[in-house]
Formats: C-alpha cells, sequence, structure tokens
C-alpha cells in the first residue's frame, strides 16, 4: 500500500473516531469525571511510540508470561508483538473487505478489536469489517495463516473477546447489536449468551470490553459508564446483568489487579486511567498530562501497568505507558 493511500485511511480512522468521541462525551456530564487520589502509580513514562501513519492504533492485549504483549492495531488490520523492550513485530495482517469496510457499522472503517491468547500459545482475535465473508473470530496458530473459525453478523461491531479456560469457551461483546455471544474455542455458531439494555448502546457503542473472573464475565458499556458483572451459571447459561460500578462515560477495556473485585480501566474519551473498588467508587491514576491519548486497553504483568493508547481523537502519538503500581499484593 502506498504511504498516501495509508495516509488517507488513517485519516478516515481518526475522523470517524472524533465523531464517535464527541458524541459520547457529549453526554459524559459531571459523572465522567472522578476525583485524583493520591496515586500508587511511580516511575510513568511512555516506553513505546506506535507508527500513526502506519495505522498502528493498538486497540487491545494478550500479555504472555513473560510480559511481552500481543496486540491489535486496529487501523492496520493487525496483529503484533511487543516485547518487554518495545521491540515490534508483524504476527498477521487479516484480509481487506472489498469495498473497503465502509459499511462497518458506527464507525465505518475495517478493523481488529479483541484479542486474548490460550495456555497453547493460539491467539483469538476479533475483526469487524461490516461485510458477512470477514467479520467474525479469527484463529492464529503459530506457524499458520490466520483462519475465521466463527462468522459473526456484519451488522454488528464485535469489540471485546474473553476466555474461560475452564470450559473452553469464548465470550464476545458487541458493542452496536448490544449481545454478548459465545462460542467454543474450537470455532463454529456463535449463540447469543447475554442481551439486553444494561449491554445496549445509548449513542453509538454498548457492551465493550471484558473478562471472567470469580464465576462471571465482567463486561463494561462505553455509553453508559459502567462495569457489569453476569454471572456463569452451569450449563454456560447467563446470569442477570448486575452494575457494579458506573459513572465512567467512555469506559473501554480493564484489567483485575489481583485485589479481590478490583480493577483498572481505561477510560478512552476523557484519557484516563481509573482504579475502581469493589464497592463501586473509582480515583483517576493516570491522564493525558501523563502521555494517554485515547487509552483502550491495560494488563498487569507483575507491578508493571501497562496502557495502550490508540489516539482515535487525538490523531497525535498512539503509544504504550508502563508505571509501577507499587501497592499491589
Amino acid at each position: 500500500m502506498s504511504q498516501r493511500k495509508t495516509r488517507l485511511t488513517v485519516s478516515a480512522v481518526v475522523t470517524a473516531a472524533t465523531a464517535l468521541a464527541a458524541t459520547v462525551l457529549a453526554g459524559a456530564g459531571p459523572a465522567g469525571a472522578a476525583p485524583t487520589a493520591a496515586r500508587p502509580l511511580s516511575d510513568v513514562r511512555i516506553a513505546t511510540h506506535f507508527d500513526l501513519d502506519a495505522g498502528q492504533m493498538p486497540e487491545n492485549v494478550a500479555l504472555l508470561p513473560d510480559g511481552t504483549a500481543d496486540v491489535t492495531f486496529a487501523g492496520a488490520r493487525q496483529v503484533a508483538r511487543i516485547t518487554p523492550r518495545g521491540t515490534t513485530s508483524i504476527l498477521a495482517t487479516l484480509p481487506a473487505p472489498a469495498d473497503g469496510g465502509v459499511h462497518t457499522p458506527v464507525l465505518g472503517f475495517p478493523l481488529t478489536t479483541g484479542i486474548v491468547r490460550a495456555s497453547d500459545g493460539t491467539l483469538y482475535v476479533l475483526y469487524a469489517t461490516g461485510t458477512a465473508d470477514l467479520t467474525g473470530l479469527w484463529r492464529l496458530r503459530p506457524g499458520h495463516a490466520p483462519q475465521r473459525i466463527a462468522a459473526l453478523p456484519a451488522t454488528g461491531l464485535p469489540n471485546g473477546l474473553a476466555l474461560d479456560p475452564r470450559g473452553n469457551q469464548l465470550y464476545i461483546t458487541d458493542s452496536a447489536l448490544g449481545t454478548v455471544w459465545t462460542v467454543p474455542t474450537s470455532g463454529g455458531t456463535p449463540t447469543p449468551w447475554s442481551t439486553g439494555s444494561a449491554l445496549a448502546p445509548t449513542v453509538l457503542l454498548g457492551v465493550n470490553g471484558a473478562k471472567v473472573h470469580d464465576g462471571a464475565l465482567w463486561v463494561t458499556n462505553l455509553d453508559r459508564g459502567t462495569l457489569l458483572r453476569i454471572p456463569i451459571l452451569p450449563g454456560n447459561r447467563a446470569g442477570a446483568p448486575q452494575v457494579t460500578a458506573s459513572g465512567m462515560v467512555g469506559i473501554d477495556d480493564f484489567t483485575f489487579t489481583g485485589r479481590g473485585d478490583q480493577v483498572l480501566a481505561a477510560l478512552n474519551g476523557p484519557d484516563q486511567v481509573v482504579r475502581v473498588e469493589p464497592d463501586g467508587t473509582h480515583t483517576v491514576l493516570l491522564d493525558a498530562a501523563d502521555g494517554l491519548q485515547n487509552p483502550t486497553s491495560v494488563a498487569l504483568h507483575g507491578d508493571q501497568v501497562d496502557v495502550f493508547s490508540a489516539a482515535y481523537t487525538t490523531g497525535t502519538d498512539p503509544n504504550l505507558l508502563r508505571a509501577r503500581l507499587h501497592d499491589h499484593p
């Protein structure tokens, strides 16, 4: 692809994302801003800068045991590997839709989104294109070409991905359709697992980030600014979604800290990382002054916090911010 075409593609991505953020934040109100506490972080720094012109907008992350990060580059339709020293290599580029992805719901451009890693090294990745032949769940096995193993509706926006290794089940959040799908790691036809108003969008994007934790699927709703817990019942049935925290419009993906139900969450539009306590209160730990530019995901390796920013609306510096969480257990 020529450099000129790449720049035009990225420009379209940023334009669409800017419109999205402006609409979402317009309804945020005072609840979108949480107080800043004395933060338990040190050694805050930008560790890696990514190439915006190449579409390297990190959307989601799966960590390897040594802290290496496998990430999706949304604007490039790619899966990349970033070593602890910051070296970036491309693992796969998913095929471009014939129409350029202009019919991708809400955003209007094709993008790689959620990613998880199984214990055998297999990567599972979500891809949204607005076309029936490509939208869905893809599998990347070491030494093999990417393969779509589950088709999802072209009218949806598959976004967050979570793995429950106990039952070899994957859970997929659809931010446009307000649905959580489930499918075995072997692939097949996805089954609607949880739906309802708590997962639906109010403006543009609904249910978003996803993690399996303590017998439940935890998800966020970007428009509603909520963190929810959905019990995983016997037979892989879904319990009723329960809101555990609110007032965080723009919330994207998150990670558990190891202290019970406490999480660190990325707030995309507000350029913040917040710590959410089990009682639902939250405080701002990082913000734009630290270098955040539309953070999308947070990962924790020991006491090291990795925050990935996509620069969707800032259009300046997609990056990886690292810090030390010094009150970590």
